[in-house]
């Protein structure tokens, strides 16, 4: 019943945010009114296509799905990606992410390696959402994935954990309603304990966390960041009135362009007004 429930939920959801995904993946956008405007879309503009050329000699990049993240639902993101000149795959969670996240990173060994098989790459950037960004840091950590990965990229990743899932205990819901996945993402999980003990950034991989105020499934949101040197990025600390959600993240302009620029190794600058 709790699962047929989520995935209701969830497909509201997503179904409220097709609107917001049309606009936001829209090439085309409205001329500003004022000379400063304009500058400022210009300076923009010149940033952007300095950002696409680095681009064009990237690494392939592998956009890491979240519980219950089915591949279509990261088009989007990918979709502005291959616009910008990556080269670009989705990976989807085993069995949606409900099973063991170290068998998931696992997997996604697998998968990163077929990659550079297929493209001739040393390396991949992992762009992450959700729990992906757990599974992503795993394989990292544990699986050999230090010497495989460039760049790393969360977006809501519940790094230290989540109160949203051990709310489900609490409303007597047992643990985690017999999720692994969901247990693993609860504050004080072994998986965590082991996951964040030692050093959070290992080895020459580039690390970044993307977080926003209004992320529905991360509390506390501070919990979505890493250690040790990563850089972390609170979108509203940047734009304060820009509203974002948990899905928001792989849909919102904003977020897109800390993605772009982290990506490329270039100075983290907001857009802003982005779509």
């Amino acid at each position: 019943m709790l699962l047929r429930t989520i995935l209701a939920a969830t497909t509201t959801v997503a179904a409220l945010l097709v609107p917001a995904t049309a606009a936001q993946a829209s090439p085309h956008r409205a001329a500003p009114t004022t000379s400063a405007a304009t500058g400022a879309v210009a300076t923009t503009a010149r940033t952007a296509a300095s950002e696409v050329t680095a681009a064009a000699g990237a690494n392939p990049v592998i956009v890491v799905g979240g519980l219950i993240g089915v591949s279509i639902a990261y088009e989007p993101i990918a979709a502005r990606l291959r616009a910008d000149g990556f080269r670009v795959s989705i990976y989807q969670l085993p069995n949606l992410g409900f099973g063991d996240i170290r068998d998931s990173a696992r997997a996604l060994a697998a998968y990163v390696d077929q990659v550079r098989a297929a493209t001739g790459a040393a390396k991949v950037d992992l762009v992450t959402h959700s729990e992906g960004g757990l599974v992503s840091r795993w394989y990292v950590k544990f699986l050999g994935g230090v010497d495989k990965v460039d760049h790393y990229l969360s977006l809501g990743s519940p790094q230290q954990g989540t109160y949203a899932a051990n709310i489900l205990k609490f409303i007597g819901l047992g643990s985690c309603a017999g999720i692994i996945a969901c247990q693993q993402m609860s504050i004080g999980s072994d998986l965590l304990a082991a996951l964040n003990g030692g050093d959070d950034t290992p080895g020459s991989v580039r690390w970044t966390t993307v977080r926003t105020w209004q992320d529905e499934l991360v509390w506390p949101i501070g919990n979505a960041s890493l250690a040790d040197g990563a850089t972390n990025v609170l979108i509203q600390a940047w734009c304060p009135l820009r509203v974002v959600g948990h899905l928001g993240l792989i849909l919102d302009g904003t977020t897109y362009t800390v993605v772009r620029q982290a990506l490329t190794d270039a100075a983290i600058r907001p857009d802003c007004f982005a779509l």
